[in-house]
């Protein structure tokens, strides 16, 4: 999603070039093919003509997932800028500005946010509602409404996802299947892995789904709060005041660390995925703002060193897998959150910088460039 949004500013920007060049760098260079990163940046600038250009060889970049892109008319070159994707489908342009949440939050961390709760009597919630705008609770409806519908069509689907792996998709399998020696309990559990797996293959296919707070972990909240919604009947403003929450979590691990596996390993996409659904979790319980960062940060600290290595640069191995372990590590988080939350020593914001400084001495094979762990010794036959 970042590179094609890069590619529909730079349109915006030079609506009369004739031809383009992009050229991807780091990450977006070594998985290109498997996140069809081409395929989108030709459509998207078609029916004009592009050269994508793979480089692998520079290595002093400003992000890992770097990509140039310059216009030209005739040989004359009319533009170019370099484009950071940075995570959750978000571009910034190198030598601009940020545009981030900080434009919309005055909060620096998660402390701020407890501080502005407690001192105004709120839940988290209403801390976005307060701040965020007024058709806020629409969009979040919205979200829950396109999460359900990946889901749905995810657990009807049937055959191979596309790519070379040949991976068949599980999750219509794994709501199905009927074992007489499975408690109810243990069904609702597979339940739950069946959601995950649903929305990751729909995102593997090329579906729509809901970034949260990335593509590659894009099953995790969804499947949580669609087991919560079943298990217990919650209304929809529940779950939008539960999305609330989880965005704040989002929100919070993306501007004070990141959220690209290209940059901090897949602890920053599926283990921030992981706190936001552990959140949401807390709040669809009414639980108090305490109990709900512990749950958060429980489930971001027993994820940390989780490396990015998706087999031929697809996100399907392991990613599909991890994305339901990490729905079920959710609700363990919050079951344990809800028993020792008074017995904590650790905040939400201490575990965001620590897996930051982690991620960021992983070493590059192993944050999203398919060079290290599955993806260098899984051989596709």
């Amino acid at each position: 999603m970042g590179p094609e949004r890069a590619a529909k500013d730079f349109l915006d920007r030079y609506p009369n070039a004739e031809r383009f060049r992009v050229t991807l760098y780091g990450s977006l260079a070594y998985t290109g093919k498997g996140h069809l990163t081409d395929e989108i940046i030709l459509s998207t600038f078609a029916p004009k003509p592009c050269e994508v250009v793979f480089n692998y060889e520079k290595e002093d970049l400003p992000h890992p997932n770097t990509l140039d892109i310059e216009g030209f008319c005739g040989e004359e070159q009319v533009g170019k800028l370099t484009y950071l994707s940075v995570g959750g489908g978000s571009i910034q342009v190198l030598g601009e500005p940020e545009k981030g949440s900080g434009d919309v939050y005055p909060f620096k961390n998660f402390g701020e946010i407890l501080a502005y709760a407690k001192e105004h009597n709120c839940t988290l919630d209403q801390v976005v509602y307060d701040f965020e705008d007024e058709h806020i609770k629409d969009f979040l409806l919205e979200v829950w409404r396109t999460m359900r519908s990946a889901i749905h069509r995810g657990l009807t689907a049937e055959g191979v996802l596309p790519g070379k792996l040949q991976v068949l998709r599980k999750a219509k399998t794994l709501f199905e299947t009927v074992d007489r020696e499975e408690t109810p309990p243990q069904m609702e559990k597979r339940h739950l892995c069946a959601f995950a797996f649903a929305t990751s293959e729909e995102n593997a296919s090329g579906g729509t789904i809901v970034t949260a707070p990335t593509c590659g972990a894009s099953g995790v909240l969804p499947a949580v709060l669609c087991y919560m919604s079943r298990m217990h009947g919650y209304s929809d403003s529940r779950i939008v005041a539960a999305l609330a929450v989880a965005g704040l979590i989002g929100v919070t691990v993306k501007q004070n660390a990141s959220v690209s596996g290209a940059e901090a390993g897949c602890q920053a996409e599926v283990g921030t995925a992981t706190s936001m659904a552990a959140a949401a979790v807390c709040r669809l319980f009414n639980a108090p703002a305490d109990e709900i960062e512990y749950a958060a940060e429980i489930a971001l600290e027993h994820q940390l060193g989780l490396t990015c290595d998706p087999v031929c640069g697809y996100v399907q191995i392991p990613c599909i897998e991890r994305n339901a372990v990490a729905a079920l590590r959710a609700l363990t988080s919050a079951e344990l959150a809800k028993v020792l939350h008074g017995t904590r020593k650790i905040s939400f914001d201490l575990i965001v910088h620590t897996m930051y400084e982690t991620g960021k001495d992983l070493n590059a094979r192993y944050r999203e460039t398919s060079e290290g762990g599955l993806a260098k010794y899984y051989k596709v036959s």
